[in-house]
């Protein structure tokens, strides 16, 4: 397109390319919507027992009153509406020190499996020194050592689980119906006048829930949202500013005033100069790894309840960040940088114009490199995952001990939903952006998702283990997103058409609108069946009777259950549980 002349009739072809993708992209955008719901209907139809479907999360939970417990107080409440399906109640409980606790009794189970395991393999009792990671300290036995530890870690965990079950109740708390219907129900029912009170939402999966955060109030969660937004907003617009910052401090010299004491070995000249060419880029790098872990840190930051919604705010903020400083930086840059001198030299409006329509087609090749490569290596080392595999063999060979740490050491993960889903939408930004402009992008952003279906349906299937299941609810938040690159495809072709000086440019602004109509659209037609459960989705029947105790006992947290070995005589979290439910006459 840049070999078009200002004014040229065919200018008239790429507006109706602009429109034909458009349209395209809305056809197959509402074809996916539909998709997507009938799938996640089918999934949330289905005839087994989920513990989810259950249960609802409640909080807000107002002060009880006197004479009564917290768990009193809500089972009378729900009771009193719900009188024939509801179950029983589970009253969260602040467990930040019995967690801790339990992380010990863990650690102290899997280094003695490994003494074990070790003692089995060489006929030699192993041993260990007990200070600071095992390097300094007393020298000991080390079955023995952890037996010792693991006894008193049991200890500990019992009385610590007393005191919070007793004493460390909060206002929230997982409620359990007899039947997903009414679970369902009661989920997308108003329970109080007053908005921030008894806020009710669907129970999500119990391995995904954030204990943390549920005893944060809706005002408070409403105000860390605004706070996190404004920091989130300053960090994709100042971008730059850390980046420099690190750069600066990175550098050898400033390294030696912060810390004096390298600088005997950075005045050898070899270890000088690797530094000196690689040691701000390793701190970019390092800088940029961290930052999805700050975002999916600050997204629960904001008192989100559930491991998957965390991961799609996470998703949100971190697709923002990409198309501002990736697409959106690199493009302006590239272009302001080979044009600044003839802007300085000829200010005026048209001039900025005119070099702003020639210079920004140039940027295509850097995106063409930048797609191709996306999928020639990162499809590559996704598929043959070269690097996982020497990592295994490496730990199987010199670290692994047990076939507990075998199975760590393989363990995979999930599909990554918080970078991975940014990234895809990246390059559907790039692809859109420059359709029209360098139409032969559009035979490698075909190519690239192409082998994304072949490559990631087959890692989703056969290689990742899921961590959660959310059914769906992540795909609204791509559908927005989409919609958003569309929009963003739309203004561009907006300006680069009225920078050609085509008089029908206007043209462009009827699909702009019609844009942000088709998103509202979407969200009301589907947006709700992804919210809540429909209610006749919920009312099919089960294959069988639901244990509801057993629904119960899958949402008491670890630390809370039993975790004593068999010779030891120790009462878990769940007889706990039914005690002080005794006590208190439930």
């Amino acid at each position: 397109m840049a070999n078009i002349t200002k004014k040229s009739p065919r200018l008239w072809a790429f507006l109706g390319a602009v429109y034909w993708i458009s349209l395209v992209t809305y056809f197959f955008l509402w074809k996916a919507y539909k998709h997507v719901s009938t799938l996640r209907a089918q999934a949330l139809m289905s005839t087994d027992v989920k513990p989810e479907q259950f249960a609802i999360l409640v909080r807000d939970m107002p002060s009880p009153p006197d004479g009564q417990t917290q768990k009193e107080f809500i089972d009378s409440y729900f009771r009193e509406i719900y009188p024939e399906t509801f179950y029983r109640s589970l009253v969260a409980t602040e467990n930040s020190k019995v967690n801790k606790i339990w992380g010990k009794l863990e650690g102290y189970k899997k280094k003695l499996a490994r003494a074990e395991a070790i003692l089995a393999a060489t006929n030699n009792r192993p041993t260990n020194k007990t200070g600071l990671c095992g390097l300094v300290g007393k020298q000991v036995d080390s079955i023995e050592y952890y037996t010792e530890l693991i006894n008193e870690s049991v200890a500990n965990l019992e009385t610590e689980q007393k005191a919070v079950l007793a004493e460390k109740q909060q206002t929230a708390a997982v409620v359990f119906f007899t039947t997903r219907v009414a679970a369902a129900s009661a989920a997308q029912s108003l329970h109080c006048q007053m908005v921030d009170k008894w806020t009710v939402t669907e129970a999500p999966e119990p391995r995904e829930l954030l204990w943390q955060n549920l005893n944060i109030k809706l005002f408070s969660r409403i105000i860390r949202q605004y706070v996190i937004y404004f920091f989130v907003a300053l960090t994709i617009l100042f971008y730059m500013i850390p980046i420099a910052f690190v750069s600066a401090v990175t550098t050898l010299e400033n390294l030696q005033k912060i810390i004096p004491f390298i600088k005997p070995i950075v005045e050898i000249t070899a270890i000088r100069t690797i530094l000196e060419s690689f040691l701000p880029q390793i701190a970019l790098l390092v800088f940029l790894a961290m930052l999805p872990k700050l975002l999916l840190f600050l997204s629960k930051a904001e008192g989100i309840p559930a491991q998957s919604h965390a991961i799609r705010a996470a998703s949100g903020k971190y697709f923002y960040f990409s198309v501002f400083n990736v697409f959106i930086g690199v493009t302006l840059a590239g272009t302001l940088f080979n044009t600044v001198k003839d802007i300085a030299k000829n200010p005026k409006l048209d001039m900025v114009i005119n070099l702003l329509a020639t210079s920004l087609p140039k940027s295509a090749t850097f995106f063409l490199t930048y797609v191709s490569l996306k999928f020639f290596i990162g499809y590559g080392l996704e598929l043959s995952r070269i690097i996982p595999l020497i990592i295994f063999h490496l730990k199987k060979k010199y670290v692994c001990k047990t076939e507990a740490e075998v199975k760590e050491a393989w363990y995979p993960g999930d599909l990554s939903y918080a970078t991975r889903v940014p990234g895809d939408l990246l390059i559907l930004t790039i692809t859109f952006c420059y359709s029209v402009i360098a139409p032969l992008i559009l035979i490698f952003g075909i190519t690239y998702f192409g082998l994304g279906w072949l490559v990631l349906r087959n890692q989703a299937l056969k290689v990742y283990v899921p961590s959660y299941e959310s059914y769906g609810r992540m795909w609204p938040h791509i559908h927005q997103r989409i919609l958003a690159a569309l929009f963003l495809f739309q203004v561009v072709m907006f300006g680069y058409l009225g920078a050609k000086t085509f008089f029908y440019t206007a043209l462009v602004i009827p699909l702009i609108i019609t844009s942000l109509i088709f998103g509202y659209v979407c969200r009301q037609k589907f947006y709700g069946g992804f919210r809540h459960t429909a209610l006749e989705v919920a009312c099919r029947e089960l294959k069988q009777s639901p244990d509801l105790e057993e629904i119960f006992r899958a949402y008491i947290p670890h630390s809370l259950s039993s975790h004593k070995p068999e010779e030891h005589e120790f009462k878990g979290a769940m007889s706990r549980y039914q005690d002080f439910n005794a006590i208190a006459g439930v």
